[in-house]
């Protein structure tokens, strides 16, 4: 079975400002401040988690 791709995600600014559900959806990522660096599954659901905070977070391949 192939090996599930990854991605790097790196929240590089704050949530302070940020609606309800951006907030959220940081959190359902796993990042909780500034400089925290989490890995994520590669799907569809992911992707469209870091679309909706991509002013907030750095993804890395």
């Amino acid at each position: 079975m192939a090996e599930a791709t990854t991605v790097t995600v790196t929240q590089i600014r704050s949530s302070n400002g940020a609606n309800h559900a951006q907030r959220e959806t940081l959190r359902s990522l796993g990042l909780r401040r500034i400089g925290h660096t989490v890995e994520v599954k590669d799907n569809e659901q992911a992707r469209g988690m870091l679309h909706r905070v991509r002013h907030l977070v750095k993804v890395d391949g």
